[in-house]
């Protein structure tokens, strides 16, 4: 399709960056927005695969750590409800309400299990965050028996946030093929091995089993290439 036309279908505000990392050559332009639509497709069935297993590896823990199945519901008055979460407006708490209001809306049964998975990524993520960490007493670094020493629950929870952001750009259609105004695919790479990194460290076999749908590396190299 013509650079021209197309841009009255996704818009000119949306096609300039490209144009501009593109050297204002418009048929590179268009080229690199393909290439970034086929990189951010090829991201799906791994951002899918990651939050399915890291929410059910939180919850497998959590479930542990408070010897009840349902403490998704009846931590709302436990550790959710802790004075000191007030500064975060007791954002678990919050969400979990928000999900039963939700379901009961749509005459849904509410179980923990419906709860669990309309749960967002960002609640997940939440987890290792230092104030929810520290009420947990620590416990929820058990989801990574095979992290390395040196890693910690800083190290893991600035890799679960990189991994949040770019996961809300991808499922938002914003660009991932930019640093800055400059065409630049090292974010892309550095979520990549974030991804191997974390589900490595839950089990072994989980970043071979990923293998299967990756073909982000090889996408990316035909994507310099243009």
């Amino acid at each position: 399709m013509d650079y021209l036309k197309f841009e009255q279908f996704v818009s000119k505000a949306r096609l300039d960056k490209f144009l501009v990392g593109s050297g204002n050559n418009q048929s590179k332009a268009l080229e690199l927005y393909k290439s970034n639509i086929i990189i951010s497709k090829s991201f799906y069935p791994l951002l899918h695969l990651f939050e399915v297993i890291l929410r059910n590896r939180i919850n497998t823990v959590l479930i542990s750590h408070f010897g009840d199945a349902d403490w998704i519901r009846t931590q709302k008055m436990g550790f959710m409800n802790d004075i000191t979460l007030k500064p975060s407006d007791y954002y678990l708490k919050s969400q979990v309400s928000k999900t039963e209001t939700y379901l009961a809306k749509k005459t849904i049964t509410i179980t923990s299990g419906k709860i669990i998975s309309e749960q967002s990524l960002g609640f997940w993520t939440s987890f290792f965050e230092t104030h929810h960490y520290k009420l947990l007493q620590g416990s929820i670094i058990s989801c990574f028996p095979l992290k390395p020493s040196p890693i910690n629950r800083s190290s893991i929870s600035i890799k679960l946030n990189r991994i949040r952001d770019f996961r809300n750009r991808v499922y938002h259609n914003e660009p991932i093929c930019f640093k800055g105004a400059a065409v630049d695919y090292t974010e892309a790479e550095t979520i990549l091995n974030d991804i191997n990194d974390l589900l490595s460290w839950i089990d072994s076999e989980l970043a071979t089993y990923m293998q299967y749908f990756n073909d982000v590396s090889m996408r990316i190299a035909k994507a310099k290439k243009n």
